[in-house]
């Protein structure tokens, strides 16, 4: 089915009428909820100070009662204050027997024991987390990053099922099913009654969360012409993403609960159930399936939409081969069949894991940044906006390539100079971490149109679903990047800006796709710098053989 001509029957539509205004507008309401559930975490899983509980049964003069919690040294082992006491039965006959600490008896020689009796959680910034809700510190602290790994788990899990099934069964069913099961597990998520629960729950949510947003993206993408499409991946998705990520430091902000900020955080996906009537079907996909009649009758009703009047016939070469026989369908196999296609998943799949770590690393660590964690928070998200913006205006002034690569060079160079501040320089380092989010921010807007510019209308949710898959590899690995940081505070940036320079180079390899109309089969697909650019008669073989 040749689906080249697409944009030229289509063009009597124009390019920003009220119908394209509509789709633009919907779509991008409906990211919104995937900036704050994506990164709440940041809030949910935050860890408050603590300290060993003392029971208040053990009889025990003031003294003693303060002196049983060691104080935080100055370079010292923080877990030493937070996750021992001194030994109560020791503490206990001191105590009665009238000595005084630091007088009588040298504190420091005390043997210690664990918090055999729980710890008790500062509640100046959280009521309660999902940490202090579950004890998820001192030996069972692993279980914090990995409840973000867990997600991002599902987050993977949901790249690997939707892109299939989107070429499959459509883009705007994926796109309404995955957008209930995001919204309806989190509101069973708010009445988790253990860590376990929680983290399958989170599960799903992360299968839901990645796969609407990748079917909007290409949804709109395939509706909207290609004047468009630019301001829509960058000004339009990545910036209504963003808008999401700021009201969650404004909303955790007054709800201190966990449950309470999870609860309000779903509220908003109950409203997006009306934009079923409003959000066609992709007519390109339709057209991919053999269903002309369908996609005629979406063009029909936007040229309606726009008063302008359509031709008779829109699809022409299409009209006589829709019933000429069934359609061929596409797996995520076809990424591998051909040297070409290999090449460049594999890249693309190598940038979009790099972007995705840096991103998520800086993003999930706002909470260890020096200063207030919502105000970091909060800057974390609003930097992405001048980056969105700085984004869209490279999309139409440079090539791709370029794009990406700067991008890409600009964060991952900038994390790379923490290593050259003093640690007392808290300021400069969190200025440097917010340039470093700016960059990653840009080339991460960057990265989604370009691989959706690259790839054919049959494969191109598979092939965004392959690449998020990548992606959400580097986002489970982001959270113990972090973790490193307790072993030196600058390794985590080291690794991020090292990953990120040498994925910019990468990014020179792929094709140049500013100015080209979207691919419509796979013999329409670019090639990867250094492979030998296939002859017309090698194409129809390829195709043959596929």
């Amino acid at each position: 089915m040749n689906l080249q001509d697409y944009e030229e029957q289509t063009a009597f539509l124009g390019a920003w009428g009220p119908f394209q205004k509509t789709v633009f507008s919907l779509l991008c309401l409906s990211i919104i909820p995937n900036g704050f559930t994506g990164l709440s975490i940041v809030f949910l899983g935050d860890t408050p100070a603590h300290h060993c509980r003392i029971p208040e049964t053990l009889n025990l003069t003031a003294g003693w009662r303060n002196a049983s919690v060691p104080r935080p040294q100055p370079h010292g082992d923080p877990r030493a204050s937070r996750c021992y006491r001194l030994r109560l039965d020791l503490v206990k006959n001191y105590s009665d027997g009238g000595l005084l600490p630091g007088l009588d008896v040298n504190v420091s020689e005390i043997p210690r024991e664990e918090c055999a009796d729980g710890w008790i959680y500062d509640k100046e910034i959280y009521s309660s987390t999902i940490v202090s809700e579950w004890d998820l510190v001192c030996s069972d602290d692993w279980k914090s990053p990995l409840t973000s790994s867990i997600f991002f788990c599902g987050v993977l899990t949901g790249s690997v099922i939707s892109g299939p099934v989107s070429d499959r069964f459509g883009r705007k069913i994926v796109l309404f099913v995955t957008m209930a099961i995001q919204t309806l597990f989190t509101v069973v998520q708010v009445f988790s009654p253990s860590w376990q629960i929680f983290c399958f729950l989170f599960f799903i949510v992360g299968m839901g969360q990645i796969s609407n947003y990748v079917a909007a993206f290409v949804l709109g993408m395939e509706i909207l012409s290609s004047s468009v499409r630019d301001v829509y991946s960058t000004l339009g998705v990545c910036l209504f993403f963003s808008i999401g990520y700021m009201i969650l430091p404004l909303a955790a902000f007054f709800l201190r609960d966990w449950r309470s900020l999870m609860l309000a955080l779903t509220i908003p996906g109950f409203f997006y159930i009306p934009l079923w009537w409003f959000i066609p079907e992709s007519p390109r996909w339709l057209l991919s399936q053999g269903r002309v009649q369908e996609a005629e009758a979406i063009i029909r009703k936007a040229a309606k939409i726009n008063r302008v009047t359509a031709p008779d016939v829109i699809f022409p070469l299409m009209q006589s081969t829709e019933d000429a026989g069934g359609v061929q369908s596409f797996s995520v196999c076809e990424l591998l069949k051909s040297s070409n296609i290999r090449y460049m998943t594999g890249l693309l799949c190598l940038i979009w894991m790099a972007v995705s770590i840096g991103y998520c690393a800086l993003s999930l660590n706002t909470s260890s940044l020096h200063g207030n964690i919502y105000l970091n928070c909060l800057l974390s998200a609003v930097v992405e906006v001048p980056a969105l913006l700085m984004a869209w205006l490279m999309l139409r002034l440079a090539p791709r390539r370029h794009c990406l690569a700067s991008t890409l060079a600009l964060g991952g160079l900038v994390l790379l100079l923490i290593l050259l501040i003093p640690e007392d320089q808290s300021s400069v380092t969190l200025a440097l971490v917010m340039l470093g989010k700016f960059g990653l921010s840009a080339a991460f807007s960057i990265i989604y149109p370009v691989t959706a510019e690259l790839y054919p209308t049959v494969l191109r949710n598979t092939a965004l679903g392959a690449c998020s898959m990548s992606s959400r590899v580097g986002g489970i690995s982001a959270p113990y990047f972090n973790y490193l940081g307790s072993y030196h505070r600058s390794l985590p940036y080291i690794l991020i800006g090292g990953i990120n320079v040498l994925s910019g180079l990468l990014s020179f390899l792929l094709p140049e796709s500013r100015g080209s109309a979207l691919p419509e089969t796979i013999g329409q697909m670019q090639t990867v710098k250094g492979l030998k650019k296939h002859s017309p008669l090698n194409i129809i073989s390829e195709e043959a053989r596929i």
